[in-house]
């Protein structure tokens, strides 16, 4: 029989990996420091199991040797942060395929240094062979084949709460919490906090979930494979709020430089996890969605969704070794070489074990909608000036840059108002870049950054006019063209989707309008009936010209 030795085999992946393997009629030396936990996994999986107590760390190419059978290693162990790539080679030195489950960016990025090596062995070294970047990968080759354009990509996982969780993986997610991760945003590299980027998404048979920023490979690897033109995103969640906002609001004091690091806490957040484990569903999921041109010149979103019922969310990330596993020892992989797991494995190659679990999959896909303005103005649309045509086109990303001038407000009161809501303050001629995205709701979200703070709102239509979401407080606005351009004027306002009262409302009477050098210029006051100004604000912008096409992105 053959035979592989399995890394971390009592954990909550490599357990579940030596049963899809011993399913598939393969042999599993289990390694684990814990006897007990080995003999449990032998007990429960039957005699394809050689349960071998022994540290990692203990393993030789000559140890590999006197195990019969044996034709691969896989690491289901973790975490791979900061970790050197030294068992892979001992591997490659005994002529053993390799494939772990890592998801540490730079473990998976640097694998590709033993090519030469695993080359001469003729073996096959895969890191990464999981959710992600595997799956993720396998998706996005199937839903972008024949794609001209590919926009914005946006991976995401949510897990139940009830799913088992080991401290390999929260020492993952804690070491880069609140630390600076370096993320291809806006159409260019940029440093993004761990666990910021928050979003909420509606996961198709889950419910909302919400979501933050992780640092794993992808956040490299989709760039390099799929050339995005202005996101390439990677987010995870916790279900239960109190713990994801809860990991937030740690992950902040990191940023303010309050903790150096999450890792200290490790231990007593794990004992946290686990006494609230009755709590949520057992019921997790992952999305893959891509905003891109397609064959038939269309702008649209297609989104991949898989949704794993009680207990099976844990077997995903296992089933991309185990599909490297079994083409590797029937022979229906042929690749040779040390690489990430990406390009590799078809689709149906890991989909096929989603048949021994309750998984299931579905792929929507919606044309995206006309921008937003172009859809309230209508035919005024094309009476305005080039300029503001330009500042408005959000298909589905848009990027302008260009200087601005702040006004701050009128008082302390006005001041704490302002700070609360995110609004400007005082800024002299500073340089400025507003970055917008259209959502497939019609929605657009605006970011305008600029003296080191960004001020951030949702646009939705609302009639022939405009809502305008800063957090808590969305205000209305009249929309209409004038002799020279846009106007918007504040009609009134929500706060917690409370009515404000006349004497509570923003006052506001925005204008767009040509500059003398035809550059897109704005003017937005803002003032409160009772605190007065909260600040003002005026400048130019230009749109940035989008990246020059792309060569065939490469998707070895």
């Amino acid at each position: 029989m053959k035979q592989v030795l399995l890394l971390g085999a009592t954990g909550a992946f490599g357990s579940r990996l030596a049963e899809g393997l011993v399913r598939s009629g393969l042999g599993v030396v289990a390694v684990a420091r814990g006897v007990p936990a080995l003999a449990a996994l032998a007990a429960r999986l039957g005699p394809s199991v050689t349960p071998l107590a022994m540290d990692r760390s203990a393993l030789t190419a000559a140890r590999l040797a006197e195990i019969p059978g044996l034709f691969a290693v896989a690491d289901a162990s973790g975490p791979f942060q900061d970790r050197a790539p030294d068992l892979p080679r001992v591997a490659i030195e005994a002529g053993l395929h390799w494939v772990d489950l890592a998801d540490a960016r730079d473990w998976v990025a640097g694998i590709g240094a033993l090519d030469d090596a695993a080359r001469d062995a003729g073996v096959a070294v895969l890191a990464g062979a999981s959710s992600t970047p595997a799956l993720s990968h396998a998706v996005l080759d199937r839903i972008t084949a024949g794609a001209r354009a590919i926009h914005m990509i946006d991976v995401a996982i949510s897990p139940g709460n009830r799913a088992p969780r080991g401290e390999a993986v929260l020492r993952a997610i804690l070491s880069r919490a609140g630390q600076p991760i370096r993320v291809f945003r806006g159409g260019r590299w940029t440093i993004e906090p761990g666990w910021g980027l928050a979003d909420r998404q509606d996961i198709a048979g889950i419910g909302r979930r919400r979501l933050a920023l992780c640092e794993t490979p992808d956040l490299d690897l989709l760039v390099t494979r799929f050339a995005p033109r202005a996101d390439a995103i990677f987010r995870a969640g916790l279900e239960l709020g109190v713990m994801h906002q809860g990991l937030a609001a740690l992950a902040w004091l990191v940023r303010v430089g309050v903790l150096r690091s999450l890792l200290p806490l490790t231990r007593p957040l794990l004992w946290l996890a686990r006494l609230l484990a009755p709590f949520g569903t057992d019921r997790g999921g992952m999305t893959v969605a891509v905003f891109a041109e397609e064959a038939d010149g269309v702008l649209r979103r297609r989104c991949w969704t898989l949704v794993a019922e009680a207990g099976d969310g844990p077997f995903v990330p296992t089933l991309p070794a185990l599909a490297a596993l079994r083409g590797l020892a029937d022979g229906s992989l042929a690749f040779r070489g040390a690489s990430p797991c990406v390009g590799v494995l078809g689709y149906d190659a890991i989909a096929a074990g989603f048949a021994a679990h309750r998984i299931t999959t579905r792929i929507d896909a919606q044309d995206m909608p006309a921008p937003l303005f172009a859809r309230l103005l209508g035919d005024d649309l094309a009476a305005l000036p080039p300029p503001i045509r330009a500042g408005h086109d959000v298909a589905p990303f848009l990027a302008l840059a260009g200087r601005g001038t702040a006004e701050g407000a009128a008082n302390p009161l006005a001041r704490l108002a302002a700070r609360l809501f995110g609004l400007p303050v005082e800024t002299a001629d500073a340089p400025l870049r507003v970055e917008m995205r259209a959502a497939p709701d019609g929605s657009e979200s605006w970011e305008r950054q600029w003296s080191g703070r960004t001020m951030r709102s949702v646009l939705r239509a609302d009639g022939t006019g405009l809502t305008e979401a800063f957090g808590p407080f969305t205000g209305t606005l009249a929309l209409r063209r004038n002799d020279d351009g846009l106007a918007l004027e504040a009609t009134g306002g929500r706060l917690l989707g409370i009515p404000l009262p006349r004497w509570l409302a923003p006052i506001s009477a925005a204008r767009e309008h040509p500059d003398a050098e035809g550059r897109f210029a704005f003017d937005v006051p803002i003032a409160v009936p009772l605190l007065g100004r909260l600040t003002r604000y005026r400048g130019w912008l230009a749109p940035i010209p989008p990246p020059a096409p792309a060569p065939a992105p490469d998707r070895s």
